[in-house]
C-alpha cells in the first residue's frame, strides 16, 4: 500500500485530493495537514511514500517544507501541487528536493499518474512546466559570441584560469586573452564577474 501524506492549507481542495486518492486501490493517504509544521511533527508515524506539498502555507513555506523533510527522511517523493507557474519557484522547489511540479488546473487523472511516477523514480511534471525546464537549460541562440568565445566564457565561469583555458583548447594564452578582450567588448563590460553576470543573464552560456 502506498502511502500518501497532503500538505495544503486549502480545505476544499485538500480534501478533495483526499477523497480522489483514497478511491484509487492501494494508495491510501495516511494525514492531510493545512501546515508543513503540522506534517512534519507526524512524519515519522505517518511515514509516507509521497508527499503532495502546496508551496503557499502558513508559516513555514512549502520550499522550506521541502528541505526540512528530506533532511529527516530523505527517501520521501515529494511533489510540488500550486497555482504558480513561476520559473524561480519551480527551480527553488526542485532544489529543495521536490521531485515533480505540477499545477493545481492539472486533471485529477494526471495527479494520479504524477503519484504513481514519483514512486517509480520518475519526475513528474506539467507540460508547460517541463517545458519550462527545458527551455532554461538552452542557450540563447542570438548570442554576440563565436563558438570559440562562448567556450573560453564558460570555462572562465567555472574557475579556470588562463593557463588552464589555453591548455583545455589547445590554444596560445595570449589567443585567450584575445578572446576575453573581444568578450568584453562585445557584452560591454570591463570584468569577469561581469561578462560572467551578464552572458548567464543573457543565456549566452
Amino acid at each position: 500500500m502506498n502511502r500518501i501524506t497532503i500538505i495544503e492549507d486549502n480545505d476544499v481542495v485538500r480534501e478533495g485530493f483526499a477523497l480522489l486518492i483514497d478511491s484509487v486501490n492501494d494508495y491510501n493517504v495516511v494525514g492531510t495537514y493545512a501546515t508543513c509544521e503540522e506534517a512534519i511533527k507526524r512524519l515519522k508515524d505517518d511515514h509516507p511514500d509521497v508527499i503532495l506539498m502546496d508551496i503557499e502555507l502558513p508559516g513555514i513555506s512549502g520550499i522550506e517544507g521541502c528541505t526540512r523533510i528530506k533532511k529527516i527522511q530523505p527517501g520521501i517523493n515529494i511533489i510540488v501541487i500550486t497555482v504558480h507557474e513561476n520559473s524561480e519557484l519551480v527551480f527553488d522547489a526542485l532544489c529543495a528536493g521536490a521531485c515533480g511540479y505540477i499545477t493545481k488546473n492539472t486533471e485529477y487523472s494526471r495527479l494520479i499518474d504524477a503519484i504513481k511516477e514519483a514512486m517509480n523514480g520518475g519526475a513528474p511534471m506539467s507540460s508547460n512546466i517541463a517545458r519550462m525546464v527545458v527551455e532554461s537549460f538552452q542557450k540563447n541562440q542570438n548570442t554576440p559570441l563565436t563558438s570559440r568565445e562562448t567556450q573560453v566564457l564558460e570555462l572562465l565561469s567555472k574557475g579556470k584560469s588562463y593557463t588552464m583555458i589555453a591548455d583545455e583548447l589547445f590554444i596560445h594564452k595570449e589567443t585567450v586573452k584575445s578572446h576575453i578582450k573581444n568578450i568584453y567588448f562585445k557584452l560591454q563590460v570591463h570584468s569577469k564577474a561581469e561578462a560572467i553576470e551578464v552572458a548567464l543573464k543573457n543565456k549566452f552560456i
